[in-house]
């Protein structure tokens, strides 16, 4: 995740993000556990996952504009695994402006709704 967000990180910071169907590993204290089916992280807590050594093995990472209305119905019941991950132009949670989907520590999908964060991250 730090790798595909690094080139565009500053360029995010306006943003909430909305974890979730999430599997991880990590030594350090984060703000996100196995406790909650999802997570609303601002910047700043969001940031301490970015910066930390945590291994995302599955879930959904989605940057969203800040104060965004969300159904977190729809979005605790979300999937990795659902066959819309892998088509470019779907997005698991439809408000997202980049959206991160880990599976099982082999595939990592990153898409983005800018085209400005697309080809950002490709420099």
């Amino acid at each position: 995740m730090h790798e595909i967000l690094k080139p565009i990180w500053q360029d995010l910071v306006d943003y909430d993000w909305i974890l979730t169907d999430l599997d991880f590993m990590s030594d350090e204290k984060i703000p996100i556990d196995f406790d909650h089916d999802y997570f609303v992280l601002n910047t700043q807590q969001f940031e301490e996952v970015y910066q930390s050594d945590t291994q995302i093995i599955w879930g959904i990472i989605s940057a969203v504009p800040k104060n965004t209305a969300l159904d977190f119905n729809i979005i605790s019941r979300l999937s990795a695994e659902d066959e819309n991950a892998w088509k470019s132009d779907q997005f698991l949670i439809q408000q997202s402006i980049v959206e991160i989907i880990a599976f099982d520590s082999s595939y990592t999908i990153a898409k983005f709704k800018d085209n400005y964060l697309k080809n950002s991250k490709n420099t």
